[in-house]
């Protein structure tokens, strides 16, 4: 589980080990600050995110796309504990059941709350919601600035990753999955003035 006083003593550490004083009045309580964060930040480590799509189903026939657009997410990148963050889309076609779109948004943020890779996160959504509400097709887009890019090595900011992951019908059939692609890129235009 969680230890917080092994962040705060390793905190310390790196704050000594840089040539500061951690008894300074700007770094005297970082080590706390630093702990309380990382408690939050990677809170996914103990979570279930299938407890969020046990319930919240609707019966319905509506068999269309149902597309959520710019479900903002953070994360930490494994490499270098620095964040990564960005948006995530997602687009399914219900078997019969509608789910309640925010739990989608929620799968989203637990599964980003841990030491992570994008790639990874990508497909650990798309499989998770796939196995769990049993679309007829679903896909996931993750753009993202990683700021091990930004403020770091190669130093480009503005540049994203993106990321997908497409599962079912969204994979058989190109028609399927190149509506989903215009309706998150393209299309946002339209729809966003």
């Amino acid at each position: 589980m969680f230890d917080k006083n092994k962040i705060k003593k390793a905190v310390e550490l790196i704050i000594e080990a840089i040539g500061e004083d951690k008894e300074r009045e700007g770094l005297r309580d970082t080590p706390e600050r630093i702990a309380d964060m990382y408690e939050e930040i990677f809170k996914g480590l103990y979570e279930d995110p299938r407890i969020y799509l046990k319930n919240g189903f609707v019966e319905e026939k509506h068999q269309e796309m149902v597309i959520l657009r710019n479900i903002s997410f953070f994360s930490m990148c494994e490499h270098h504990f620095l964040p990564f963050f960005g948006q995530a889309h997602i687009g399914y076609i219900p078997n019969e059941k509608l789910v309640g779109i925010s739990k989608i948004a929620r799968v989203v943020d637990t599964l980003a709350k841990k030491p992570q890779l994008q790639e990874r996160l990508t497909s650990e959504i798309a499989d998770m919601l796939f196995e769990e509400i049993k679309p007829l097709g679903l896909g996931v887009v993750l753009e993202a600035e990683h700021l091990c890019m930004i403020m770091r090595g190669i130093k480009k900011p503005g540049s994203k990753i993106v990321t997908s992951a497409i599962r079912g019908g969204f994979r058989k059939y190109a028609s399927t999955r190149s509506e989903f692609l215009f309706l998150i890129s393209r299309g946002k235009d339209e729809f966003d003035g």
